[in-house]
Parts: C-alpha cells; structure tokens; sequence
C-alpha cells in the first residue's frame, strides 16, 4: 500500500480547501415586478419566468 514519503505543507493543505468557501447567493429583479428573486426561478410574487405568465397568483 502506498504511503506518503513527506508531510504536506500547511500551504498546500491550504490550497487545496482554497474553493470550498460559501458564496452567497446571486439575485436577479424580476421585469414584471422588480423583486429580487434566484436566478432561473418563478417569481413568487407575480408568477412570471421568462417573460411568460406560468403560475396564475390570486389575491385573497
């Protein structure tokens, strides 16, 4: 069985753990509404995606 010959450095540990950071999340407004929703998703406010209508909402 292979065993390693060195220690690995702390910078090489580093670098590899160097794109595990959290990124928030991306924001896109909504051109029916304006409301900042995620990126290809229904709004939830007005029911539009992609300049079409494809969930009706009804105000109660």
């Amino acid at each position: 069985m292979a065993v390693p010959k060195r220690k690995h450095s702390n910078a090489r540990s580093g670098s590899r753990c160097a794109h595990n950071a959290i990124k928030p999340k991306r924001l896109e407004y909504c051109p029916q509404c304006s409301t900042a929703i995620p990126s290809h998703r229904i709004c939830p406010n007005c029911g539009h995606y992609q300049g079409r209508t494809m969930v009706e909402i009804t105000e109660e």
